[in-house]
């Protein structure tokens, strides 16, 4: 479950009802949890707690979509995977996974996303855009020149600020997935102590262990 509540349907403001309505029909979204793509859909409800965040959130969006927008609909997804990736936000990664197929990406391509760098599928345009999206990620908006030149040659700089805010934007709503666990993303922190085979968590320190049997094979050498 998300760490936060939820929304049910008829404590809803009247936007989110009909954003219910669109993805869960006439069913109660918090009773009854399912999209048709497969999510649990609770991203909806828990942010319709604030309902200005919604509808800012919402618009969002729609401005990503908007014909108006001058960044191409492939290099916008492209950065919205990777942020997605570079997160470790299941539910981002999933949902563009689709969307990058969507906007004529192949399998290839997309299998391809987490070790990006090192494969031979990519424009240099696109090479540029992942490239880039890893300093707004996983630098924090740390990026050399020589990059910013390389980016500048294949894109305006309407196009730069486009991809930079839908990126940036992807990348929070990663890490708010994440924390709030929405979606996908609602699994255990995978860090965790393990017992030993006896199921004994006071078990043997092996790296003591190891340095006890380190000083007395050097004792042992100096005595000889």
């Amino acid at each position: 479950m998300p760490r936060l509540g939820q929304v049910p349907r008829d404590q809803a403001h009247p936007f989110a009802q009909a954003i219910y309505t669109m993805l869960f029909g006439d069913r109660d979204p918090v009773e009854q949890p399912g999209t048709a793509a497969g999510t649990p859909g609770n991203w909806w409800t828990v942010f319709a707690l604030v309902p200005d965040a919604f509808d800012h959130t919402t618009a969002g969006f729609q401005f990503y979509r908007s014909p108006d927008r001058k960044l191409s609909p492939k290099l916008r997804e492209l950065g919205q995977i990777r942020a997605g990736f570079a997160v470790g936000s299941q539910f981002v990664f999933s949902q563009h996974s689709k969307a990058c197929r969507d906007v004529g990406f192949t399998d290839e391509q997309v299998a391809a996303i987490p070790a990006w760098s090192v494969a031979d599928c990519w424009s240099p345009v696109e090479r540029a855009v992942l490239a880039y999206t890893d300093c707004l990620v996983l630098q924090h908006g740390r990026v050399p020149d020589a990059l910013f030149e390389e980016l500048q040659r294949h894109l305006s700089d309407e196009e730069i600020l486009e991809f930079t805010y839908i990126t940036a934007t992807y990348g929070m709503h990663a890490i708010m997935s994440r924390a709030l666990r929405l979606e996908f993303d609602d699994v255990p922190d995978p860090v965790v102590e393990v017992a030993d085979p006896s199921g004994n968590k006071a078990g043997l320190d092996v790296m003591a262990v190891v340095d006890t049997d380190d000083s007395a094979g050097e004792s042992a050498d100096h005595d000889g």
